[in-house]
């Protein structure tokens, strides 16, 4: 339980209430900072499952933590950039937000659901992709303002669109490779191996 790409996906949850403090303040430097912890918090993300999978130190505790930690941190940021007004009259669009959250909490019973009958789905091209663009969104919302001539809310605003555009794809397909794989019974042991390759979040 307590490997080191557990502890660090416990860190990534621990940054949580930092950041959405940093947020709640809509001054550059405040937003800098939030933006700051917010890219420690994906580097630490992508820092567990290379450890994990190095040191083959899979657990079934950290495939839950692991996925449940980025999904805290991507839905704290999202509710933060709705709740708290910007300067100007730029603004992140509640329904973009209840769609991504939406998909988030769909994936996450889909996962739970799937464990009980004995099926890993692992995160496919597509997810991982979705989950880079996400990060671009968020870290430009986060910045906001103009800096070296770029807009970085606008940008933040087309890399979230397209974000929203592949979570659904992507809970699209991870519906569809579950029911295929309830279909044709390819189910794996409860308990992990050494071989295991640790999911990431899509």
């Amino acid at each position: 339980m307590w490997t080191l790409p557990n502890l660090l996906s416990l860190f990534r949850i621990l940054l949580i209430p930092f950041l959405a403090y940093l947020m709640a303040f809509t001054d550059p430097v405040s937003c800098a900072l939030a933006a700051l912890v917010f890219i420690i918090a994906s580097v630490t993300d992508m820092l567990d499952g290379y450890l994990a999978r190095r040191n083959k130190s899979v657990s079934d505790f950290g495939k839950i933590l692991d996925p449940l930690a980025d999904k805290l941190l991507v839905v704290t940021a999202l509710i933060m950039l709705v709740a708290i007004e910007r300067p100007g009259d730029a603004y992140v669009p509640v329904w973009l937000v209840v769609i991504i959250v939406a998909r988030e909490v769909a994936v996450t019973v889909l996962r739970g659901i799937a464990l009980a009958e004995g099926i890993v789905i692992p995160a496919d091209e597509l997810g991982k992709y979705k989950l880079l663009v996400q990060t671009f969104a968020l870290i430009g919302l986060m910045l906001h303002y103009n800096y070296l001539g770029i807009d970085f809310f606008v940008v933040g605003m087309y890399f979230l669109v397209l974000s929203t555009v592949l979570a659904v794809w992507s809970g699209v397909e991870y519906y569809v490779r579950f029911l295929w794989l309830l279909r044709t019974g390819s189910r794996q042991p409860a308990v992990s191996t050494a071989a295991e390759t640790r999911p990431k979040n899509g």
